[in-house]
């Protein structure tokens, strides 16, 4: 047991963090190695790999990104301000250069030197832009929230040329809620809903994938073959063959045919083996935490943690919100892995490195920190 009294720094951080969020955010790591356990098997088979490849490996980055998780936590807002500014001018260097020399998969150049750059962007881009609209909030004689604006436009385009649609539009939702965050008029609000709903319009009219998509999902009929729902259409199976209650822990069938078992489509397998009352469980989790920290946001007295938890769980709430949702067949496949759950590297160590921003930022700080702060 640590004493209040004790002034090391651990003492410090222990004292000032939320535990309940740690707690849960642990919880989903130690769940995510648990259904990676049930949904990767498969797929291990299937490419000829032993059993438990994709287990020893889910195991191999949870370790490193427990870690990178609770050292970021111990940063002061000022380094995990000056941290995300580096993590997002190194991933965007090499979103850059996955575009010119990265290997194309599926049509898609998003991967170079065995990583994703693009997920690190993401929790470097939402704490940048808190920056950014927080600064602009508190200081008229500061050009920030031009530097806001400016951000948005600088990450996303490439990425599109990656492309990468999914990860675009979560980065712009997030910078969006932000915009609204911030207090600015609702004609500008109106202004980026416009850009976006025009931004999908081009994107549906010239990326024949993006308009495949769209059609398939709103008439499953149309276009072609039923490869194209094939993932979709086994996961609604999923979860219709496991019930309430699931067929039991490794006797999900339908996860042998479900290419992505292990990654997009985890969710569906825990429909089938664990049922839908677990599944409601895993979806209360994730609730829990986005309301906790958007409630210690509301509460924060220093605008840039306020803004930066608010983004950071907005972030990690939205991809969640869709991959589940493209599970149970509400959204077009977006490709894109449920937070701490599906199997994946890059995206296991960036959320780790996002959850430590945000456990950061919401860390109880005295008033006289939070006034020393200002003129930073």
């Amino acid at each position: 047991m640590v004493s209040r009294a004790e002034r090391s720094p651990f003492a410090d951080w222990w004292w000032t963090v939320d535990r309940w969020l740690l707690a849960s955010l642990g919880g989903l790591m130690v769940l995510g190695l648990v259904l990676t356990l049930a949904g990767s098997p498969p797929v291990a088979e299937r490419l000829g790999l032993s059993t438990f490849h994709f287990v020893n490996r889910q195991v191999g980055y949870l370790i490193p990104a427990a870690i990178l998780m609770i050292a970021t936590s111990f940063l002061p807002p000022r380094l995990v301000r000056r941290s995300a500014l580096l993590v997002f001018c190194g991933g965007m260097a090499l979103v850059i250069a996955a575009i010119l020399f990265g290997v194309e998969v599926k049509g898609a150049r998003r991967w170079i030197f065995g990583i994703q750059p693009s997920e690190f962007v993401k929790p470097a881009f939402v704490v940048l832009a808190a920056w950014a609209f927080s600064e602009g909030a508190r200081r008229r004689d500061v050009p920030a929230n031009i530097f806001a604006l400016l951000l948005l436009p600088a990450t996303i385009v490439p990425l599109i040329l990656q492309p990468d649609f999914g990860q675009t539009m979560l980065i712009s939702l997030v910078w969006a809620a932000l915009f609204f965050m911030a207090g600015l008029h609702w004609f500008w609000v109106a202004g980026i809903g416009g850009v976006g709903a025009a931004g999908v319009l081009l994107a549906y009219k010239f990326v024949p994938h993006v308009r495949l998509r769209i059609e398939k999902f709103i008439d499953p009929a149309s276009g072609a073959g039923a490869s194209d729902t094939f993932q979709v259409d086994t996961a609604m199976e999923s979860f219709i063959s496991g019930g309430w209650l699931g067929k039991g822990p490794g006797e999900g069938t339908l996860k042998r045919i479900l290419p992505d078992s292990h990654t997009d489509f985890i969710f569906a397998v825990t429909g089938e083996e664990f049922g839908v009352l677990f599944c409601i469980g895993i979806v209360s989790l994730f609730a829990f935490i986005v309301l906790r920290v958007l409630w210690l946001a509301s509460k924060n007295e220093d605008p840039f943690c306020r803004f930066a938890s608010a983004g950071l769980v907005m972030l990690f709430g939205l991809q969640s919100a869709i991959n589940m949702a493209v599970n149970v067949h509400l959204m077009p496949a977006k490709g894109m892995t449920l937070p701490f759950i599906s199997y994946g590297g890059s995206s296991l160590i960036s959320l780790a490195l996002g959850m430590g921003f945000l456990i950061a930022v919401t860390r109880r700080r005295p008033k006289s920190q939070i006034i020393g702060r200002v003129g930073e």
